[in-house]
């Protein structure tokens, strides 16, 4: 990417979260020449995540980008299990720690290319003003914090608390337990009513990484309850041990609403927007990572380009990314009115059963949020998990509109 060389930076990135740090390392690999800065508000890049997704979510130079980190590999598939079947899937599964994220960044990112710690009291699109007054003018700026669910927006809540543990001895996995819903569905959540199952990662021979996830109409949480089910689990199976670490978090499960709306909340003229903020999520699952992979490609490419990016070019690239997304995944919207809106709490349990016993390609293709028409019509046929005048009426809705606002468990 060209320009003068003075004061003025070519890039600036908001937000050193999955996306906003992607770009940076997809830039640095794509654009060595590009002058970039990528500001983070915490003390650390990525803060305190986890994130995982199937080996097929990926392109090759999606999977080439991840390759760069250390990460949690199961290449014997994954296991889920439900009151009426359990079964085991043989797509491969990947995972990264937020630590690993932040340590290899730090490795590979140049000293002056990263600014950890520092608060961002505005932006627009020349540049950004930081806590402390200090102006950093740009060519191009891309705001990649976090998303803030609107009322223009409808949706219901992804809720969870994992811990990692270390076991006193082997816990004896070989591979995820991706959704295990033989828990109980009506438990007390803290939150009303909701669909639950347990989630489960084998990351060393004596480590282990339980969580306890539930979709809920409201998006509070009760960590003592959430503690105290995710510890029972683990005793259950026989994993005693320390818990070395806890992930917490509060997704949105976007269900439909006006988008351009609520976009137009947030939205800074020349000011490009990635990551959740410009909507780059699964809209059922809440998986980021495959968005994140591919748009820091896109906006890689972009930036080495012969003829540069100006602000106005990568926020017009990102805003046509961002429509299309959200037209490409409004099937999976709908899923999630009729998980919330059709099925009776302690059912919504048989929404998902029902999913999961299709095909496994069918449900590669599902995360990836790549499903074929064919795909959505088995989705849809069979014996109907919820009632049909239920299912009718959610598939007409527009959604329960978000009423309130995640606590400070919402991660980017």
């Amino acid at each position: 990417m060209s320009g003068d060389k003075g004061a003025q930076l070519d890039l600036v990135i908001v937000g050193g979260g999955l996306a906003g740090g992607l770009i940076a390392l997809a830039v640095q690999r794509r654009a060595p020449d590009c002058r970039f800065v990528v500001i983070e508000a915490g003390e650390t890049f990525g803060g305190n995540h986890r994130w995982s997704w199937f080996a097929t979510d990926l392109d090759d130079e999606g999977t080439e980008l991840l390759d760069e980190f250390t990460l949690n590999r199961w290449n014997e598939g994954y296991e889920i299990a439900f009151p009426r079947y359990e079964r085991q899937l043989q797509t491969g599964y990947r995972s990264l720690s937020s630590d690993v994220f932040h340590e290899r960044l730090v490795d590979i990112l140049p000293p002056e290319a990263m600014r950890l710690a520092t608060r961002v009291e505005d932006l627009d699109a020349g540049g950004v003003t930081l806590g402390d007054g200090t102006r950093i003018d740009a060519r191009a700026v891309i705001d990649c914090r976090t998303f803030r669910p609107s009322k223009k927006l409808a949706g219901g809540w992804q809720v969870f608390l994992g811990q990692h543990i270390k076991c006193e001895e082997p816990h004896g996995l070989t591979r995820p337990v991706i959704m295990d819903a033989r828990v109980d569905q009506l438990a007390p959540h803290g939150n009303g009513s909701a669909y639950r199952f347990v989630y489960v990662l084998p990351l060393s021979e004596d480590e282990v990484f339980v969580e306890d996830t539930y979709y809920a109409d409201q998006p509070r949480m009760d960590k003592s309850i959430l503690r105290a089910r995710t510890q029972d689990y683990a005793r259950r199976n026989g994993w005693r041990g320390e818990v070395i670490g806890e992930e917490t978090g509060i997704l949105p499960v976007v269900t439909g609403g006006d988008f351009d709306a609520a976009l137009d909340a947030q939205r800074i003229p020349g000011v490009a927007m990635a990551g959740t903020r410009g909507g780059f999520t699964h809209p059922l699952t809440s998986y980021t990572l495959p968005f994140a992979a591919r748009n820091a490609m896109v906006i890689a490419d972009r930036v080495a380009a012969e003829t540069g990016a100006n602000g106005e070019e990568l926020a017009a690239l990102c805003e046509a990314r961002s429509d299309s997304h959200w037209h490409a995944t409004g099937f999976y919207r709908m899923l999630g009115r009729m998980l919330f809106e059709a099925a009776q709490p302690g059912k919504r349990v048989d929404v998902f059963q029902h999913f999961y016993n299709l095909d496994g390609a069918l449900v590669e293709r599902f995360y990836a949020a790549k499903s074929s028409w064919i795909d959505r019509l088995r989705i849809l046929t069979g014996r109907p998990p919820v009632a049909v005048p239920s299912a009718i009426r959610a598939l007409l809705s527009r959604g329960t509109p978000f009423q309130s606002q995640p606590s400070k468990e919402n991660r980017a």
